[in-house]
């Protein structure tokens, strides 16, 4: 492929793979170099709490915003895309629920209810977010945006409470490298930014509500939790066990134990507001102030894949023997059966590399240094938070890493703190470890100079050869996918369009294309499931101004053509 990068051109001569090596190896000694005059410029920029916050806030923003050229706003491209997207289209409607449709069998797809309503299976938490940055800004994706720096500047608030000023100043730098401008986050609709803000103020607030005993951090930590809610629910079960063992020692002095119960009142107040809004939008969406959409989800259609066997969610019955039968098949098929002491501890093992998303390679020696020299109760409480969130996370048959987003300041902190410790090391009289740090920290900024820079001056060639290379780096390109060139062509014809997809055979259940916007019949394009003829003729009669078009998405590349209706057979899923 012309273009391509690979260790093996010109071999004998200075190929494509010599080049990428001088430039890391530019970038690595111009930072060496540069080392003493940024240490200085970032000691005076940490002595300011709040200017020190509005440069983070504003650094991954505008970092982003510089690579539009080549990579615009990102299109929604995976099922949980759309599924937010509708709930910030249903929020931006004035409902938290959508009425079902009368010819609902046409719009089923993937992490979205058909019924008793139509709405997306996930929590409001992400929705509002997105119809916020919409609503504000007329994108969505502005919400992401504005949620990435507010990420950067509470891990750098939260920081300030555990260390000095000018290592969380260097953690706050950390995140806005790791999980800004090229981060998936931020570059999609899924989420993991505001569970991530949630864990910020949870852990920030501790430190603070023990040193100073103030109402304002207790309702920073409720307010953590409350985001969490609305937003995970049940890693909000697992952060608030966290934010819980932090007070264990308390509990045996009665004097900060006094002190202490008010806050909590507090703390729990302004967390159960994202309890209640949780349950009005149960109410809305399920009819029970109980039931999760999700779990709905999970009953109605086995996706996502479920944990446990439910009883109907609605009726509060038992299942069929029947239905339990199907679920168990089901659950047997997901690699669920049997959930074995050995399985429990074999996948977490497995999903160690999962937490390699909130690190650059160069971190694992903190990391190390932290695990190896951590002492005192702070430290082990950090150690102890993050296991909570591993080993209850890991009770799920699947595992993203936003799902553990909760503990990512964690993890940050953890790298700081390792950094920390590690330049204190003196060997023989000499500073050996705040070089090998100082090192540490300038492979972390080539690394991501390096891959921003590559994305600054972007081309196809390069992004083809480069993309299996960048590990959890996830951005957007011109063409987000098939779907958008689809779109392209159906916007070239005037008025509004119904699209029937017609899966192949050996269609892949994940890659689903019918989605639609909170008031299906108002779309400019109505996309529907391809029932065959005679059920089509309905849908056909129902939005009889509408052109009506056929996609075959399993046809390479996708075919879009004019429905015609007679003698066509009637597609099989």
């Amino acid at each position: 492929m012309p273009g391509a990068v690979s260790p093996l051109d010109f071999p004998f001569s200075f190929g494509s793979a010599d080049a990428l090596e001088l430039v890391i190896g530019a970038l690595l000694a111009a930072l060496l170099f540069a080392g003493p005059g940024l240490e200085r410029w970032a000691r005076k920029l940490a002595a300011g709490k709040r200017l020190s916050m509005a440069v983070l806030a504003a650094l991954p923003v505008i970092l982003r915003l510089l690579l539009l050229s080549h990579h615009p706003v990102p299109q929604p491209n995976i099922r949980d895309d759309f599924g937010h997207l509708l709930a910030a289209d249903t929020l931006l409607h004035g409902r938290l629920a959508n009425p079902a449709h009368p010819l609902h069998a046409f719009f089923e797809t993937t992490f979205v209810l058909q019924q008793p309503t139509y709405s997306s299976i996930y929590p409001v938490g992400q929705g509002l977010l997105l119809a916020s940055g919409r609503l504000l800004f007329r994108t969505p994706w502005a919400g992401v945006l504005i949620a990435s720096g507010a990420l950067a500047a509470l891990c750098y608030w939260m920081l300030r409470a555990w260390t000095s000023p000018l290592w969380a100043l260097v953690g706050g730098f950390l995140a806005v490298a790791i999980l800004g401008p090229l981060n998936e986050w931020t570059n999609t609709y899924s989420g993991g930014t505001l569970s991530a803000i949630a864990g910020c103020l949870v852990f920030g607030s501790l430190p603070r509500i023990e040193s100073s005993f103030r109402k304002r951090d207790a309702a920073l930590l409720g307010l953590g939790i409350a985001v969490q809610m609305i937003t995970r629910p049940y890693e909000c079960v697992l952060l608030a066990i966290a934010a819980a063992l932090y007070f264990l020692p308390s509990l045996r002095r009665a004097s900060e134990l006094h002190k202490l119960l008010p806050l909590a009142a507090v703390a729990v107040l302004v967390a159960l507001s994202g309890l209640v809004l949780t349950a009005v939008q149960n109410r809305a969406v399920t009819g029970s102030l109980a039931t999760l959409p999700y779990v709905l989800s999970q009953y109605e259609y086995g996706v996502p894949a479920a944990l446990t066997f439910l009883p109907n969610p609605i009726t509060h019955r038992e299942l069929t023997p029947q239905q339990e039968l199907e679920y168990k098949s089901q659950r047997a098929s997901h690699g669920e059966e049997p959930d074995t002491l050995a399985k429990f501890l074999l996948r977490l093992e497995y999903r160690v590399r999962f937490y390699r998303f909130y690190l650059f390679p160069s971190l694992y020696i903190a990391l190390a240094a932290f695990l190896v020299f951590a002492r005192g109760c702070r430290r082990a409480y950090v150690v102890t938070a993050c296991a909570v969130f591993a080993l209850g996370a890991n009770f799920f048959p699947y595992l993203y890493p936003r799902y553990v987003a909760g503990v990512a300041c964690l993890l940050i902190l953890m790298s700081v703190a390792g950094l920390r410790t590690l330049s204190s090391l003196v060997i023989r009289g000499h500073p050996a470890g705040r070089r090998a740090a100082i090192f540490i920290l300038a492979i972390c900024a080539a690394q991501f100079l390096f891959w921003y820079t590559l994305h600054v001056f972007d081309n196809e060639d390069i992004s083809i050869g480069l993309k299996r290379f960048e590990s959890w780096d996830s951005i957007n390109h011109w063409d987000s996918g098939e779907r958008e060139g689809i779109e392209r062509e159906l916007a070239k014809t005037a008025g509004t369009k119904l699209v029937f997809v017609s899966y192949w055979p050996n269609h892949l259940f994940q890659h689903e294309w019918v989605y639609n916007a909170a008031d299906i019949d108002a779309s400019e394009v109505v996309w529907a499931r391809d029932l065959g003829p005679e059920q089509d003729k309905k849908l056909v009669q129902y939005y009889p101004k509408r052109s009506v078009w056929l996609l075959e998405p399993d046809a390479r590349p996708p075919k879009l053509s004019r429905y015609e209706e007679p003698g066509r057979p009637q597609s099989t899923f």
